[in-house]
């Protein structure tokens, strides 16, 4: 069977495309949530607890090239699996950290380097494929999902935090 741009399969690739954007966001979104808690059980200072972050939006951004580069070369879904992987594995590694340094290295690598960034640049430059009159608002629908992402995790995770604490919640 083959499909069209613009066509209703399109559409729907558009849609979960949204979806893994904006589920692939939420490691970015999650640590500035787990500031607070990270800082008191490490007994460390806030500009030291910001370590996290900072490594997850560097490795995001490095690894958007890395995981632009694997679309390139073996499609979407090489990345995108990749990604959730990693993901994943990046959630349960911070969660078991012992202290802030295999937490931080846990959210820039795994999370921000291999796992949020498989979710945003590779399905961008997808979607872009699958639409030519309506590229831009395509585009946009997708690229919206890490934005997202930032307005749906922060609330569901700290609920999670306040019920249950940040590692379980992590592993979760």
């Amino acid at each position: 069977m083959r499909h069209e741009a613009e066509s209703g399969y399109a559409w729907l690739r558009l849609g979960a495309a949204l979806a893994l954007v904006t589920l692939g966001g939420s490691g970015m979104y999650i640590v500035t949530v787990a500031l607070p808690p990270v800082q008191a059980e490490f007994g460390v200072d806030r500009s030291d607890a910001s370590l996290p972050y900072t490594l997850t939006m560097i490795g995001f951004g490095l690894g958007s090239i890395l995981m632009g580069r694997l679309a390139d070369r073996f499609g979407v879904m090489v990345p995108v699996m990749l990604g959730a992987l990693c993901l994943g594995g990046g959630f349960l590694a911070a969660s078991l950290a012992p202290s802030l340094w295999p937490f931080a290295l846990a959210q820039g690598v795994l999370i921000g380097f291999l796992g949020s960034s498989a979710t945003f640049a590779p399905l961008v430059a997808d979607t872009s494929l699958w639409f030519f009159r309506r590229r831009g608002i395509a585009v946009a629908i997708c690229a919206s999902g890490n934005y997202l992402g930032g307005a749906l995790w922060p609330p569901i995770v700290q609920h999670f935090f306040d019920a249950a604490g940040w590692r379980a919640t992590y592993a979760g």
